[in-house]
């Protein structure tokens, strides 16, 4: 096979692009993957990765503000903002190495450049305008991922309003923030910020925090991350920006029009992302697109034969977890491996690595009762559970969502410390179509975080034994 010719060629070199030209290669393909900036893509370098260890630090520096409630004592506790987030960056580019090594290693070809789709199996890559090569393959797998979305009049300058990028890598902390968009990323930085000091302020357009959530575990989030002290102001938008030197002054208005005026140093827009389908050569393939995102069937197929999209630019969720499993799922495929079962997006585990964290998969209550569903619902707090009190953390909630008829298990949702790690075993149950009998069965250690799981399916039939 000619230097310039594959069997599968992969544009973006994101979570969901690396791990499918990794996996492509492990089934025997030749196999390139196209990147213009940076292996691993937004979340090795300016997502996932580098916005926890930024969160690790704030969150330690908290433990220390609060040492006297575990016996013992700190005195004047500060922090170096450079370091802070040289630690953040550090942690990002030994990722980033870590990356090449694997793609090298399982003798994946990587062209640094920008990919565009010049004809049927065909790709042009450029580099700073300059012609990289033009490259043949079979199947070419669109896995260009997403930017933050800009809203008119709102729009990002680097300096005032920020991104996540800038958000990131502050070169001095700010006395006071906005923060437009309670989502994952917004509530993230939020609470990062605050953590760190700053005097923050969220607002959301719809009544709550935290959108996709369940309306019990979001409502029990936002209490705890008032009393961190932030602040929000729900069922409200941004409808005006004015800008001076060195600060911001937003027009904040209610679903009734009353205004009001919040000045700060800085704003965060975090009001979502949008796919990067622009520039790709899909309108001239004829690649069918809605509302952003290159519009696929369960397997990642285009409207295109031989054309593929995995990932952020494939629609929700927007998730690192989901754009790997997407490209997995394509590859395979593409193989002709047998047993390759499309995507189940229900059991999605989504995550926010906030203080407290929140972590869910599958239907809140209100999805489950509006599918026409009869539930039995189990709750068990953290001030229940004695591992959470000796960790000091005993505000929290695990709730489970089962269908009362059959036992299957709907959905989970959980607020409070480590909740992000525990969820998997919920995951896992419902991959495994786990019923609330076996769940009951289930001998879980002690003294752990993971008791409350148990404690909480047993709530849902009448049977829990620590409350």
């Amino acid at each position: 096979m000619a230097e310039n010719k594959f069997e599968v060629l992969i544009i973006g070199a994101g979570p969901g692009g690396y791990v499918t030209a990794i996996r492509s290669a492990q089934l025997g393909l030749k196999t390139a993957i196209v990147e213009e900036k940076h292996l691993g893509g937004i979340c090795l370098n300016w997502g996932c990765i580098p916005t926890k260890a930024l969160l690790r630090s704030s969150e330690i520096f908290h433990y220390i503000e609060n040492a006297s409630a575990y016996g013992l004592s700190a005195e004047k506790p500060g922090y170096d903002l450079k370091a802070v987030v040289k630690r953040s960056r550090d942690v990002s580019k030994r990722l980033n190495s870590g990356v090449g090594r694997l793609l090298k290693k399982n003798k994946v070809t990587v062209l640094d450049g920008r990919a565009v789709l010049s004809g049927k199996g065909k790709v042009a890559v450029t580099k700073d305008g300059k012609d990289v090569g033009a490259y043949e393959a079979d199947h070419i797998i669109v896995a260009t991922g997403a930017r933050p979305r800009a809203l008119p009049g709102m729009e990002p300058d680097g300096k005032l309003i920020w991104t996540y990028f800038e958000a990131m890598v502050p070169e001095t902390m700010p006395k006071s923030m906005l923060v437009v968009g309670s989502g994952a990323i917004g509530i993230e930085f939020a609470s990062f910020y605050c953590a760190m000091g700053v005097d923050v302020t969220v607002v959301e357009i719809i009544d709550r925090i935290l959108p996709v959530e369940d309306k019990e575990i979001a409502k029990l989030a936002q209490k705890q991350l008032e009393k961190a002290g932030l602040k929000f102001i729900t069922g409200a938008k941004v409808s005006g920006v004015k800008k001076a030197a060195n600060s911001v002054t937003a027009t904040i208005e209610d679903a009734k029009g009353n205004k009001k005026e919040l000045t700060v140093d800085r704003m965060i827009s975090a009001v979502g992302v949008v796919g990067n389908i622009e520039d790709l050569g899909l309108e001239a393939l004829g690649i069918k697109t809605d509302r952003g995102c290159v519009v696929i069937d369960e397997y990642c197929r285009t409207n295109v034969p031989g054309v593929y999209a995995i990932g952020d630019v494939a629609g929700p969720p927007m998730l690192a977890h989901k754009a790997e499993h997407e490209g997995v799922i394509c590859i395979e495929k593409i193989a002709g491996a047998k047993d390759v079962h499309p995507l189940n997006k229900g059991a999605i585990p989504g995550c926010t690595y906030c203080h407290p964290q929140v972590a869910s998969v599958g239907l809140t209550e209100e999805a489950a009762k509006e599918a026409g569903r009869e539930v039995k619902i189990g709750r068990f707090p953290f001030v229940g559970n004695g591992k959470a009190i000796a960790l000091g953390e005993d505000q929290g909630l695990v709730k489970t969502i089962f269908d009362a008829k059959t036992g299957q298990l709907l959905g989970a949702h959980m607020v409070g410390a480590e909740v992000t790690e525990l969820i998997q075993g919920y995951v896992v149950a419902m991959t495994l179509e786990t019923t609330e009998a076996e769940l009951m069965h289930t001998v879980f250690p002690h003294p752990t975080l993971s008791e409350m799981m148990h404690e909480s399916v047993l709530d849902a039939y009448g049977r829990v034994i620590h409350m």
